[in-house]
This record gives structure tokens, sequence and C-alpha cells, in this order.
């Protein structure tokens, strides 16, 4: 393990002397504070290459700690001690910018490993894969530290929540976690809500037996079944309708559930990751999502960030992306010119990474050559617009002549999402919104 200069602040006197002898003994420089505001002094006045902070202190809080640090020296990594049972607490600190947290009791292997990671010499890297799991590309602060809630909670069998925009990978990250998960070995099931008509929600989910409804020749399992044994995603759980949220809530708190016209219970061994583009919270505050089963499912949340808010993995993501493209179409390798990866990367991408795939996938087939350039991607990019999500939506369905499909397509958002954007921007069917 390097040597580094430790800033360690723990109110309680045993586990701060604890956490200066391990440190110590590794070899690093450890200074102790027993106050955010004795930190704070010491913050101002020297220099550390790690601060590790309880988030509960006496005056001034660990939050405090984390935002003077990340104010005096914006590249300190802050680690964070929290209680158990409090996880939501440190997720909402490495929002904040903590670079990870450590629950009490602290295990002194878990800290020597913390600790190596964070000071160690490891670069940072610009892509994240794990055997059987998808490739995540991006090496911007928020992609990390949504990489590092994955890890940390992929090894449980916690319910995890992934919030952020349509397009921001979602799925991605839900198959990367069941990868790193001791389920890995089991199957990964995916299911999209928002896909799903409302009356063949629940026979979706939980199967149904021979004769339960007209047309039910033979018994057939639901996807709670299918994935036993692996992890089940519910994309898009924000278009669950209240009956069926019911029935998922008990899955949650029982592991049970009986399928359509069946009176057998089954246990549902399953680990339920779900993902929605919607403000949960507040569909739970007005009455569109049950307020009990949101708390279930918050159990640990990570928010993936919008394209725009990491531009600065456009240009990597870019390439990565039409290197897939050109595998998939089997076409020969292009090259993005550096005045395409300008005019991608100045442009807001309202779909995010689906909308950025969906335009180069385009150039792919429009242009010639080994290299695309700022002229091939103009075109394209333009028909997007870059005004409101009004504008948006607009000129997407006037390019796609009223085909609400290819206009979500376009957009880079599922169907659903696009009908009800439409309805909240009151722009009726085709031709009218051309107005």
């Amino acid at each position: 393990m390097s040597s580094s200069r430790i800033l360690v602040v723990e109110d309680r006197e045993s586990l701060r002397r604890m956490l200066d002898r391990a440190l110590s003994g590794e070899g690093h420089v450890v200074e102790t504070a027993a106050s955010g505001e004795e930190a704070l002094g010491l913050l101002a006045e020297r220099q550390y290459d790690l601060v590790l902070t309880d988030l509960k202190l006496p005056g001034q809080s660990g939050i405090d700690v984390l935002r003077e640090s990340r104010k005096l020296n914006p590249g300190l990594p802050v680690v964070v001690l929290t209680a158990y049972g409090t996880v939501h607490t440190a997720v909402e600190a490495m929002k904040e910018g903590a670079v990870d947290f450590l629950e009490k009791p602290v295990e002194i292997d878990d800290l020597f490993r913390l600790v190596e990671g964070v000071v160690g010499e490891t670069p940072a890297e610009d892509s994240f894969s794990v055997a059987g799991g998808p490739t995540i590309v991006g090496g911007h602060p928020t992609v990390r530290t949504a990489l590092r809630l994955l890890e940390r909670v992929a090894r449980t069998e916690s319910t995890v929540l992934l919030t952020g925009e349509s397009g921001t990978g979602k799925e991605l990250f839900a198959r990367a976690l069941h990868a790193l998960s001791p389920r890995s070995d089991g199957p990964f099931v995916a299911v999209n809500c928002a896909a799903i008509p409302e009356t063949l929600m629940e026979n979706e989910l939980f199967g149904h037996e021979k004769g339960a409804f007209t047309g039910a020749h033979r018994r057939q399992p639901g996807r709670f079944e299918v994935a036993k044994g692996g992890t089940l995603l519910m994309d898009e759980i924000g278009e669950l309708p209240l009956a069926v949220q019911a029935k998922v809530l008990r899955v949650l708190e029982e592991r049970t559930f009986e399928r359509v016209g069946g009176s057998q219970t089954h246990r549902a061994d399953v680990r339920l990751v779900a993902a929605t583009n919607r403000n949960l919270a507040a569909m739970a505050e007005a009455g569109g999502f049950r307020e009990d089963l949101f708390y279930r499912l918050e159990v640990f949340p990570i928010e993936l960030p919008a394209l725009r808010d990491r531009a600065s993995d456009i240009p990597l993501l870019a390439q990565y992306l039409l290197e897939r493209i050109a595998e998939r179409q089997k076409s020969g390798r292009r090259q993005l010119t550096d005045g395409a990866l300008e005019l991608l990367a100045s442009h807001p991408w309202p779909g995010n990474v689906r909308q950025l795939a969906n335009v180069l996938e385009r150039a792919m087939i429009v242009g010639d050559g080994p290299r695309l350039g700022a002229a091939e991607l103009r075109p394209l990019i333009s028909a997007l617009g870059g005004g409101s999500d009004r504008q948006h939506i607009c000129e997407a369905l006037t390019q796609a002549e009223g085909d609400k499909r290819q206009a979500a397509g376009i957009l880079g958002i599922s169907y659903r999402t696009l009908q009800r954007r439409i309805k909240d921007y009151d722009l009726g069917g085709f031709p009218e919104y051309r107005k």
C-alpha cells in the first residue's frame, strides 16, 4: 500500500484511535479531528491525499467537511463513514462528491482495500466491463460514482432503483449489476412495463394457470418465475398499474406470488432491479404510485447522468458506438474527425446515448469513405433541433411523418413516454402539431 497523508474525522475517540493506528501501521501519515470545525481548520492549513469523515458529527457535519474539502481542493478524494442501515445517506453524500463510503462497524480489510483503491496509483478508467456483462463507456466523475455504487451493491441482495432520463443506459447498468452479483450464473430477465398493455401486465409478471381465461390452453410462467435464481429488471416501473403495484409489493415483502387463475403460492427467488425516468417520489405524493412500494424500491438508488451533463465523454462514447455499429452492420470501420467530435459534444442530446447511437447509425448508412466528418453529421443533428423538449418532439414527429413509434426511435425515448409527452404538450395528432 502506498504512503499518503490522510485526515480522519471522527467524534468517537475509540474509533478515531483505531483508524489512526490501522492506517499509520500501513505507512500512512495520519492526522485526526474530533469535530467538523477542527477538520475545517486543518483543511484550510494543510494538504491531504484523502479525507475519511464520519457523516454524523457534532456541530459542522460530515457533509460540511465534504463540501469544504471539494471547495478547497476539488480533486481531493473524500470517503464517508456511515452507520449500518443508513446507506441512503451515504449515496446522497456521493452525489455531493464523495468518492465512496464505508459502513460501520469498520472492517479493517475493507478499510485497507478502499484506501488503496482511492489513493493508489491506478489511473481513472474510461470504460468499465465485467465478464458476462456489457461495456459501459465513460470517465466522467458522475459515471464513476454510479459505477462505484453499482459495484458496492452488486454483491448484496438489495433491491436497486436506477433513475435517469430515457437513453442513459439503465439496462446496461442492470446487466452489469447482474454480472457482478452472486446470481450471475442465473438468468437476467428484463420487462418493459411501458410496452405491455395494462390488462396483460399481471399475466406477464406472474404467469397463469391452464384455463385461467379464454385462450389459456396451458400453464405459462411469468417473468418472476423465468428469472428464478437470477435478476429481474422492471424497466419504466413508473408505468406499472396501481393494481399490479400491490402484487409487486407483496413479492418484495413476502417473496411469494400466485399465478393468474391459481391458488398455489410460489416463491419468488429473484433479485429485483427497477428503473424509471419518472419522479416516483412526486408520483407517490400525487397518488399515482404506491408510497409503500416506492420505499421498498428505493433501498439503494443509483442516478445515471444525462449525456449533456457528461459532455466530455461524448467523443470516446461516439467512437465506441461507431465501432459497435460497424460490427453489427458488418461494414468497414469508420473514424470520426475532430470536427465531427466537436459537433457531437456541443449538442444537448435530449434522447441521450440512445439518440446519439441512432444519429451515428444513420451517418454510417448515408456517409461514404473511412471518415465521418461534421458535414455528414450536421444535417442529421439539425433535424433533431436544438430548442425545447416540445420542439424536439414536433420535429421528430414531422420527420417521421406522424409515425409515433418511429418518432420515439428518433428521440431515443419509449413509445409510452412519447405518448405521455404529446398529451402533456397538447400536440394532438398529425398534422395538427406542425402548426
